[in-house]
């Protein structure tokens, strides 16, 4: 009665499925629009449905401190606060313990904050943010870890995961479990593989709905990613759903689900669509260079979002030109359709038992200069 992932078809590593939850059916693998404060940056509920997106992320640390995590329940909990029916996995907070190490202090209890909204103190335990992440009504609820920093000695990233590890089965007890809801552990042991497997084994013990792998695109550089990803992935449940957190650009999404990971999030597309960067199948435009001012043609041929079926390249260059905002909108919203149709792609080639050549079609595709290097 839990959350489940069901295998529909395997071509190598790569997989291809459904996860079954709650709050509806996701096909995967699928990529998460983040959502950090209870909004997808510059974008209407509509709009990211209109994407295809089916799940979406929200962040406990975030939503603690603003509104409140007992407001949102006394309005309803998150779905409907943020009008998204559908899945929804928040973040635990971990990823803070690591970015605002100057605010926080931790213990081998939990993590002390200090707002970075007004300086307040915020007590985050394993329990707190099962309580927390409970309040929101998280379909998907995240352990409360310590994101191992990159670089990491041996003895730090060690002591990194053991902590991270006693976290976990803390929040295993303290998680309230119900229908189509499930908890999430998150591997971490830096890059270090026997760190890494001593991790999925403390993980594996404890008993998790999904598994997620973090502590990476933390500045260890995609190749040291993928090595890690390829000694920790064939250790996870093979019938559970892997989450590889905080992953990343185009090229990123394809090099993981040929490992096998099924689910992922990223700011990269939200955050690129306001600063004028589009992806496309050729790579990355900047639509502030000069070459787009008279461009009297569609952004991507073919993609149905409305920068590329209303506007042409010459109006999303004059409305980033200009600061109007809706430039970022526009371009927002086409980055997620973009990412989207990529993973939908990348699931029908699976199906197809043909994603080696897609892949590979992919990536000659992305050759082409990036035009951000332009003037």
């Amino acid at each position: 009665m839990r959350l489940t992932w069901d295998a529909a078809a395997r071509d190598g590593a790569a997989r291809a499925g459904t996860l079954r939850t709650a709050h509806g059916d996701v096909p995967t693998p699928t990529f998460m629009p983040v959502g950090t404060a209870g909004t997808v940056k510059a974008m209407t509920a509509d709009a990211v449905r209109a994407t295809g997106a089916g799940i979406v992320l929200g962040n406990t640390y975030h939503l603690m401190l603003r509104p409140g995590a007992e407001r949102v329940a006394a309005l309803g909990g998150l779905h409907r606060f943020m009008d998204w029916p559908g899945p929804i996995l928040t973040d635990s907070g971990g990823f803070q313990v690591m970015s605002l190490s100057k605010l926080r202090e931790i213990d081998a209890g939990g993590v002390t904050f200090q707002s970075h909204l007004d300086g307040s103190r915020h007590r985050l335990t394993p329990a707190r943010a099962m309580d927390i992440q409970h309040k929101l009504d998280a379909t998907i609820t995240m352990v409360l870890d310590e994101c191992t920093p990159w670089p990491a000695t041996e003895e730090q990233a060690g002591a990194s995961l053991a902590l991270s590890m006693r976290w976990a089965a803390e929040a295993r007890v303290a998680f309230v479990a119900r229908p189509g809801y499930g908890l999430f552990g998150i591997v971490q042991g830096g890059t270090y593989p026997h760190l890494r497997a001593q991790s999925v084994e403390a993980l594996t013990a404890i008993g998790f709905d999904g598994y997620a792998v973090g502590g990476l695109a933390v500045g260890e550089g995609q190749a040291l990613m993928f090595a890690t990803l390829d000694v920790t992935v064939p250790l996870l449940p093979g019938d559970a759903p892997r989450y590889l957190m905080g992953v990343g650009t185009p090229d990123d999404l394809v090099g993981a689900v040929t490992r096998g990971i099924d689910m992922f999030d990223c700011v990269i597309p939200t955050r690129a669509g306001r600063t004028a960067r589009a992806f496309v199948p050729e790579g990355t435009l900047n639509l502030r260079n000069a070459r787009h001012a008279g461009a009297d043609v569609p952004l991507q041929d073919g993609c149905p979002c409305p920068a590329c079926t209303r506007h042409s390249r010459a109006y999303l260059h004059h409305l980033f030109r200009a600061g109007e905002m809706l430039g970022p909108m526009l371009l927002t919203w086409h980055n997620l359709t973009y990412y989207q149709a990529l993973m939908r792609g990348m699931r029908d080639a699976i199906l197809d038992g043909r994603f080696a050549g897609h892949a590979a079609a992919l990536r000659a595709g992305w050759r082409r200069p990036d035009e951000t290097d332009d003037p």
